[in-house]
């Protein structure tokens, strides 16, 4: 799916920002502004650079496959569905524990704190 982009909104898709291993930069491609995020899709046995941040929390939600991911001296399973939270200065990285396919996962950063509940409903 192509990315779409209309008045207030913008769709598309993880395999419409790119093929193979690596980052599809969501944020961008759907002018995403209030926060980081970016779909990752890691080739198989693949671990990312341990790393940590100054100010940004990041929150990982896992679209396909297994990742372990590395948090501090800690690891943790995550399959499809799973999710997590890390404080900016916790030093963290993620692996694909399959052998033989790829794993995807997408990350959303960000800094400042929550919003709040600010839904409205729409006058008739």
């Amino acid at each position: 799916m192509d990315t779409e982009h209309g008045t207030g909104w913008a769709v598309g898709s993880i395999d419409g920002l790119g093929e193979g291993p690596g980052f599809r930069k969501i944020r961008s491609a759907l002018g995403v502004t209030a926060f980081g995020v970016n779909a990752i899709v890691l080739p198989p046995g693949f671990e990312t650079n341990r790393h940590y941040h100054e100010r940004q929390e990041e929150f990982y939600i896992v679209i396909e496959g297994e990742i372990e991911l590395s948090l501090g001296d800690e690891r943790r399973t995550l399959g499809p569905g799973g999710l997590a939270r890390v404080d900016p200065l916790t030093v963290r990285s993620l692996r694909n524990l399959s052998a033989d396919s790829e794993a995807t996962y997408i990350c959303v950063g960000g800094a400042s704190g929550y919003v709040g509940r600010d839904g409205k409903l729409e006058e008739p």
